[in-house]
């Protein structure tokens, strides 16, 4: 399964994600093109909406110290909540699907999230530092939030403003 990323302003990125209930092959087969794709587009976490996919399914790879993702730090999380939160941080945010733009975004420090393996398994992980990041960012996908979303007014009209001028030359270069 050969997947492809989502890219703003395709009106996809805004659907909420519905609820996973059959863990089976399909689901698999998913989550493996995720990690595939991810690991193409040097991601770090992708949520299925950003494929395609409008089902609660995100995938997560924080590499290492050498700077490395490796299989056994991959984290699916399907149907994930998050059940505790605290302190703040801010984090320079990149997305695959709003390709060459970073913006400081302000997050929870620290979270408690509860979520289910690909076997449908529960699970429960404590997150700080960009893990803690990460996953907000993509259960933010599955709510049809972009990073964008949380940029201030002046902010976001720079961002529309740059976007569009890139797009522009996209389109000319073609």
């Amino acid at each position: 399964m050969k997947l492809t990323i989502v890219e703003y302003p395709d009106k996809r990125l805004r659907e909420k994600s519905k609820i996973v209930e059959k863990f089976n092959e399909e689901l698999h087969t998913l989550l493996d093109a995720m990690n595939e794709a991810m690991m193409q587009s040097n991601g770090i976490g992708l949520a299925a909406i950003q494929v395609g996919h409008a089902i609660q399914v995100l995938i997560i790879n924080i590499p290492d110290e050498e700077n490395q993702q490796s299989s056994e730090n991959l984290i699916e999380m399907i149907n994930p909540t998050i059940i505790e939160k605290s302190g703040e941080t801010t984090y320079q945010e990149g997305c695959l699907s709003v390709p060459k733009f970073y913006e400081d975004i302000v997050r929870f420090e620290k979270l408690s999230v509860s979520y289910q393996d690909r076997e449908g398994n529960t699970k429960r992980v404590e997150a700080d530092g960009l893990l803690s990041i990460a996953i907000q960012h993509e259960i933010d996908h599955l709510n049809g939030i972009l990073f964008i979303d949380k940029l201030s007014y002046p902010r976001r009209k720079k961002f529309e403003k740059e976007y569009k001028k890139l797009q522009k030359e996209k389109k000319t270069s073609k």
